[in-house]
């Protein structure tokens, strides 16, 4: 064995080793690294969770679909609702058993905020979707960012909404069931603090 480690080939071979191991390991630490801080400034209530509803097969909705009537909106498929009671469950195992949740009052973001079981939903329509009606793209999410500022936050909270609403506030666009984690100042000016993967 020491001749061998004497030989240079079976130096570079362990150095490449290493380098590997180091590589593979390396990136995987660091995401779960950050992950934990994003669950702990979510723990603690000074972040918020902007969370894009779960797996809903399709793109906006049909023409003539009512918010009272779930039957005319897209909605979440069974995967889906497995998707939105697993977030539920990551929550609690890390720490986070009840929270304040507002939701959009469309059916499939209402459905996620209730399969994630940490506690009433409110619904709040400045979550509601501008997929069909971009011009409210600026005015709904101005008004977004004065609600934030205007509430205090003690305890957890999540913001159960849409794709373009995330990305109009916070420039990320989400994949279904993804989470936002932002910071906001007085003024209503959002930071990014990084996402949570759905899965």
């Amino acid at each position: 064995m020491a001749s061998l480690l004497r030989s240079g080939a079976m130096r570079r071979w362990l150095a490449a080793t290493v380098a590997v191991v180091f590589v593979c390991a390396g990136p995987a630490e660091g995401l779960a690294a950050e992950e934990a801080g994003l669950w702990t400034a979510l723990r603690s209530g000074t972040h918020i969770a902007l969370m894009r509803h779960a797996i809903a097969p399709g793109t906006g909705d049909p023409p003539g679909f009512k918010l009272e009537d779930c039957s005319t909106q897209r909605n979440l498929s069974d995967e889906g609702r497995a998707q939105a009671t697993r977030i539920g469950a990551r929550f609690r195992a890390n720490g986070i058993e009840a929270a304040r949740v507002l939701s959009s009052q469309w059916c499939r973001c209402l459905e996620t905020a209730r399969l994630l079981r940490l506690g009433p939903v409110e619904e709040l329509p400045l979550l509601n979707s501008f997929f069909a009606s971009s011009e409210q793209r600026d005015p709904r999410t101005q008004a977004l960012r004065s609600w934030l500022a205007a509430h205090e936050f003690e305890a957890p909270l999540v913001l159960v909404t849409h794709q373009v609403n995330i990305t109009a506030l916070t420039g990320v666009y989400p994949a279904s069931g993804e989470m936002v984690v932002i910071g906001r100042s007085e003024t209503g000016e959002v930071t990014v603090a990084g996402t949570i993967g759905a899965d």
